[in-house]
């Protein structure tokens, strides 16, 4: 009889492809239901078993798992935007999930932000807009400078730091409108710009993993250029943020399996800035595994399949990443100076997260072209080092 894990969906960077090798190497056989398994260059290449499903739909996903024989083991998404559908399905299944109404609730950021208020979970003032004139309304309410960001996406998309008025109406106008990269959106949220470093707070179940130094680009956008692990910062520090993200998963029923907790030091203390009830992104399990030997995604897939994880760090040495990051808009010829930047003491990958001829700039993590990862006592400077000897080519 054969042990069915099912991936529903999966994301444009790979992460799908670890989550079948991990459901692999538990002794079960990974399929991916996608509505197009093509955009999925590592089904073809590792002859991943697949179905054509709506995931949009989670009674064709249920039905679409039903119909596989033998036996569904675990049910789950690597993607933001199926992990609900994803948890929905494995309850109606009877296996292991987290509380699909939760991630749910989690995902729409207006929910979760009033939510978290009203748990008395430090965040931002803030405000729901349906109208690019309502987020003018919210703004004036709150005071400038706010950050706009869809009601519900993931990687930056649409995010932007405005200074006044008219950048909050075109903010919000861009959101409402068909912005790419971004589902249709029916609000956007309108938040006070919260001061400070910014860090997350890895975690599986209640259990934490680690804090992440997080760096950004250039304002009016919220790039992710890199992550230090752990958060080169004292233990106060830590203890207070990785506090205040389980006070976090509590207030909005969280607490199974993994999540993504954001949040800035303020000089009110950690305030959260948003929390994902996924994995994070960004490539900061590659960094976590770096680090500490914890293989997130797999101990993900243990908990999924209802095995017992063991998330014990096996190690201790700080590890960071670097991503060489589109400065202009244009077509991405090539990438030049990788053989010199892993020839960088400390370095220990370097990779290329785009491909020739694709289009970038678009002020999100698509406009992340490579990454550099390091080890050591000295990772963050290797890393940067690394990054240095990247060279992007593009035109015109």
């Amino acid at each position: 009889m054969t042990d069915w894990f099912v991936l529903v969906e999966s994301n444009t960077t790979g992460t799908g492809r670890l989550f079948a090798h991990a459901a692999r190497d538990l002794g079960t056989r990974p399929v991916l239901l996608a509505r197009d398994p093509a955009r999925y260059p590592y089904v073809a290449a590792d002859g991943l078993d697949h179905r054509v499903v709506d995931t949009a739909d989670p009674a064709a996903v249920r039905a679409a798992c039903l119909a596989l024989g033998g036996r569904i083991i675990g049910v789950t998404s690597s993607s933001e935007y199926f992990v609900a559908t994803a948890a929905e399905v494995a309850r109606d299944l009877d296996l292991p999930h987290p509380d699909p109404d939760a991630v749910r609730d989690c995902r729409d950021k207006p929910t979760q932000r009033r939510t978290l208020r009203d748990k008395g979970v430090p965040g931002p003032l803030f405000g729901d807009a349906r109208t690019s004139d309502e987020a003018v309304s919210v703004a004036g309410a709150i005071g400038c400078p706010v950050v706009v960001k869809p009601a519900a996406g993931s990687g930056s998309i649409g995010v932007r730091l405005c200074a006044d008025p008219d950048e909050v109406h075109a903010a919000a106008e861009a959101v409402l409108g068909a912005l790419p990269g971004l589902p249709p959106q029916g609000a956007v949220l309108v938040e006070e710009y919260l001061d400070g470093p910014e860090y997350s707070v890895e975690t599986l179940d209640e259990h934490v993993v680690g804090v992440t130094r997080k760096h950004l680009g250039p304002h009016p956008y919220f790039v992710e250029t890199g992550h230090d692990f752990p958060a080169p910062v004292g233990q106060p520090l830590t203890t207070s943020l990785a506090d205040a993200a389980i006070a976090a998963l509590r207030a909005l029923g969280l607490g199974w399996g993994p999540a993504h907790v954001e949040l800035r030091h303020t000089r009110r203390g950690p305030c959260v800035v948003e929390v994902n009830p996924r994995l994070a992104g960004g490539m900061i399990p590659r960094v976590v595994q770096e680090s500490c030997g914890v293989d997130m995604i797999a101990q993900v897939v243990a908990r999924v399949a209802g095995r017992r994880p063991d998330p014990a760090p096996s190690r201790a040495r700080p590890a960071s990443i670097r991503f060489l990051v589109a400065a202009r808009a244009g077509t991405l010829t090539g990438i030049g100076g990788v053989d010199a930047a892993r020839a960088v003491p400390g370095v220990v990958e370097v990779g290329v997260l785009r491909e020739p001829g694709d289009l970038v700039l678009r002020h999100s993590f698509q406009d992340r072209l490579g990454y550099v990862i390091a080890t050591g006592p000295a990772a963050a400077l290797a890393a940067d080092a690394g990054l240095r000897a990247l060279d992007p080519r593009i035109t015109p």
